[in-house]
């Protein structure tokens, strides 16, 4: 019987048949190390690949309970060995700093996706203080090395704010040769477009930010642009959907499939409930699309043993995750 899959949206392809065709089978998570918690959708930024459609109006906002629920769920299971928090911007959450002190006090790896502007808004100037005083791996947008894009696809002056802020992280030691203090730059496409080969791109953005800037990181990620929300409306409005999606289905790599980050990964959305990965969330495509485990909110969530060898809901968007060398939060998989 085949896996239930998101509602179908302008002729995306099945998933389930692309892997069918390449005689995979459905995917099924392994063992879970990350929880992955969406904090809410408030943003001081309103980028157009964003898949959350985050931004300064949004009112979806985790509330105490939810992320006190979080700290009890990460008590009771030591095999979480990371917490993810994204958001939006994840910083503006009042209870953001409340999971990171609980998580690190446990002696979790804690990952803040920063757009690395929110360090200087009103209120945050103690922020990267912080997260270097709390170990916190910071994993920070900064789509291209060069001005005239990234403002393109994050706003007039995101630019010079983001490497503002990158001269206050290599001040702290984030990024540094030999600093535990771990900072990962992601790079997403501007457009329609796959991501180059994420080696070659690092080197590139290495040598431009030292050489202009004398900033340094400790890896680049490359991660397509998922066809979801507000780049899906782009998309369409562009009329480059079903283009971009044949781009997707056409370099469907199955060597990138035994990576993928639902297989290691839960995601608790901002209410509570529980999804097979971020992108899921956006679609409202419940965890295992309503398969087998009764466990569907983070309140149900006892033991995350129960969520291994359930199968993974998936979409048409799953091709996003396994075209080319694939994405993944981590970068790319192959």
């Amino acid at each position: 019987m085949a896996l239930p899959e998101a509602a179908p949206d302008q002729a995306v392809p099945s998933f389930s048949r692309t892997l069918a065709d390449h005689g995979l089978p459905r995917v099924r998570r392994g063992a879970v190390t990350t929880l992955q918690v969406n904090v809410g959708r408030l943003c001081n930024l309103a980028c157009h690949h964003c898949h959350v459609e985050a931004g300064p109006s949004r009112t979806e906002v985790m509330d105490g309970a939810v992320a006190q629920r979080i700290v009890e769920v990460l008590e009771r299971n030591p095999s979480l060995d990371t917490l993810d928090l994204t958001g939006g911007a994840p910083e503006l959450n009042p209870h953001f700093r409340h999971l990171v002190t609980a998580a690190r006090r446990m002696g979790r790896q804690v990952i803040d996706r920063c757009n690395l502007t929110v360090l200087l808004e009103p209120g945050q100037d103690d922020l990267a203080e912080f997260l270097a005083a709390h170990g916190v791996t910071v994993v920070a947008s900064l789509p291209c090395y060069l001005q005239d894009n990234v403002d393109k696809q994050r706003g007039r002056g995101t630019y010079d704010a983001s490497i503002e802020a990158l001269g206050r992280l290599n001040a702290l030691g984030y990024g540094r040769p030999g600093s535990p203090l771990g900072l990962d730059l992601v790079y997403n496409p501007l457009g329609a477009s796959l991501p180059p080969a994420q080696a070659a791109l690092e080197r590139q953005y290495r040598e431009e930010l030292m050489r202009r800037f004398g900033i340094e990181f400790r890896r680049l990620l490359t991660i397509t642009n998922m066809p979801i929300r507000r780049f899906a409306a782009v998309l369409a409005r562009e009329q480059q959907h079903a283009a971009y999606m044949s781009l997707l289905v056409n370099h469907f790599n199955p060597a990138t499939v035994p990576g993928l980050m639902c297989r290691s990964l839960v995601s608790v959305g901002w209410d509570g409930r529980l999804y097979d990965c971020d992108f899921n969330l956006m679609l409202e495509l419940p965890l295992g699309a309503g398969t087998r485990t009764g466990t569907r909110t983070i309140a149900d969530l006892a033991s995350v043993d129960v969520l291994a060898g359930q199968p993974v809901a998936v979409g048409g968007h799953c091709h996003g995750c396994t075209a080319g060398a694939g994405s993944s939060c981590s970068g790319s998989l192959a």
